[in-house]
């Protein structure tokens, strides 16, 4: 996109509502494209019956309650419909969220303990490879015949809307290749593939080394055909019930979650920091931008919903939960999903969050529909999604350069790939690699540690060719999302502290002041 200096200069700056709705309906959006929705248990409401009224003057349209959890009605559905009665009375859609398989440890906080944390005795655990056992995210009848009972009840209950919660997976945690390693599955899977005891031995030693081998395709694959056909089951199962799936920060094939299978449905984006000292990070704040942007290949923007969670309850401040709305923003998620178990975070969250709802929503409104360009590219490859830590190249996202997400890697730009990548990505079509200095980086690749420093020092390499694309000058670490279709940018300040930047296009500059923590948007003309 060409912007002549005299153009730039006087098109920067803020605009109103009229402009903010204008965009919205020539691309085709709602002007209230961005909903707010609270996760919350009959306990929590049962402590703080008021916190509904104080949800909904914040800006809450939909209130989801938590319902049935990996064997256990925890709380009846009695109990849940006389809240789900009160949260419609009240204007808010009432809706369930279903844990169906488990977690292995405490995902929940529950305010009183009693809340049991693993499936009934008559569920099995799930093997490691070492085989030793745990309980949670694991799948065996009659794990699915049970969670579609539960479906059929929730129906004949009135409810229309349920989300699977994100222990609804096949690996104990991000990073995991999963699959139950039983002696059940083993069988399954020589049977299924054709393979002999020296390719189950192959396997483990595949999955010990993250090798992105053939057989251990084919254990990812089979895994991802059991997880699917259990949800799949479920949909059967209450097809009046619009289901949706929550993923793991990062979420892919390697934990059973085949992406493609659940673009059709609700679809909420992974996340990870819960607290504000993994939040406080500058990698950790790329590192969800990095996996918000990556499911939103898959998820379409009035699908996909976000995982804005503090856990435990009182663990990420109120600032932060509010900063963690620019991922959404950036990232074109239209619906935000308050969580934090089955603990209600502090009231107080909602003197910070409601005004900053509002003017996310606002910002919003003005890129909703337009896709992010820039040179440097988002790369999340088929080696990461089956065997990788998942530990992604985000940083380069703080370079105050624009991006964009590839599904596959591009013909220009600098590609950013995590180590497993860029050992398996094979020849460039294009485009320059850039990885972490790893052994085995194949000849050409260019090596570059994840560090601000070092990339701040490729971004001087990188600016003289940016001829026609924004940047901002300096070296602070902020994101800077580039919307031409939509003639405007978005800045986030990834810094604890107010910070005045200078956005340059060609020859023209603009300043641009950004609260600690906050987003701007900086009109283009």
């Amino acid at each position: 996109m060409h912007l002549s200096r005299r153009t730039f200069l006087q098109s920067c700056g803020a605009v109103g509502a009229a402009a903010f709705l204008g965009a919205a309906e020539t691309q085709g959006v709602s002007a209230d494209c961005r909903k707010f929705h609270l996760s919350i248990s009959p306990d929590a409401l049962d402590a703080d019956p008021q916190l509904l009224e104080l949800v909904r003057h914040a800006g809450v349209s939909d209130v989801w309650v938590t319902g049935f959890m990996y064997g256990h009605w925890y709380y009846p559905l009695a109990k849940s419909r006389q809240w789900r009665e009160r949260i419609e009375r009240m204007g808010m859609g009432a809706h369930l969220i279903n844990v169906p398989l488990g977690h292995p440890g405490d995902s929940l906080g529950a305010m009183s303990g009693s809340v049991p944390l693993t499936p009934p005795k008559h569920w099995r655990p799930g093997v490691r490879p070492d085989g030793t056992t745990y309980a949670g995210t694991s799948l065996h009848s009659p794990a699915t015949e049970e969670n579609c009972a539960a479906l059929r009840a929730i129906a004949a209950d009135g409810v229309k809307r349920v989300f699977v919660d994100d222990d609804f997976r096949l690996a104990r945690g991000p990073g995991v290749i999963g699959g139950c390693f039983c002696s059940e599955h083993k069988s399954e899977l020589l049977r299924h593939a054709g393979y002999g005891e020296s390719q189950w031995q192959e396997l483990l030693g595949a999955v010990a080394h993250r090798e992105f081998s053939a057989v251990l395709r084919n254990w990812v694959e089979f895994t991802c055909d059991e997880l699917t056909a259990c949800f799949r089951a479920q949909q059967k199962a209450a097809p009046s019930v619009q289901l949706g799936n929550m993923i793991m920060y990062l979420g892919a094939e390697k934990a059973g979650i085949r992406l493609d299978d659940y673009r059709d449905v609700p679809f909420r984006v992974g996340e990870l920091m819960f607290d504000d000292k993994s939040f406080g990070d500058v990698k950790g704040k790329t590192n969800e931008l990095f996996s918000s942007l990556f499911h939103r290949r898959y998820a379409r923007p009035e699908l996909a919903y976000s995982e804005t969670t503090a856990f435990p309850a009182n663990r990420l401040s109120a600032q932060s939960m509010a900063a963690k709305l620019a991922v959404s923003t950036i990232s074109d998620v239209r619906n935000t999903m308050f969580m934090s178990g089955v603990t209600a975070f502090p009231r107080t969250h909602w003197e910070v969050l409601g005004p900053a709802m509002k003017r996310h929503a606002g910002i919003h409104r003005r890129v909703a529909g337009h896709r992010l360009q820039g040179p440097l590219k988002h790369f999340w490859g088929q080696a990461s999604r089956y065997v990788s830590d998942d530990n992604p190249y985000s940083l380069f996202l703080a370079m105050g350069i624009p991006f964009e997400v590839t599904s596959e890697p591009a013909a220009d730009g600098w590609t950013f790939l995590a180590d497993s990548d860029a050992r398996f990505v094979g020849k460039s079509p294009g485009t320059r690699f850039v990885a972490r200095p790893v052994a085995g980086l194949p000849t050409g690749m260019r090596a570059v540690k994840e560090s601000l420093p070092e990339l701040f020092a490729l971004k001087r390499e990188i600016v003289p060719e940016l001829a026609d694309v924004p940047y901002i000058e300096g070296e602070n670490p902020v994101v800077l999302a580039w919307y031409p279709s939509a003639r405007a940018a978005l800045v986030w300040n990834l810094a604890e502290k107010p910070i005045a930047l200078t956005l340059r296009i060609g020859d023209a500059r603009r300043g641009v002041s950004v609260s600690a923590l906050d987003l701007a948007l900086v009109e283009l003309g």
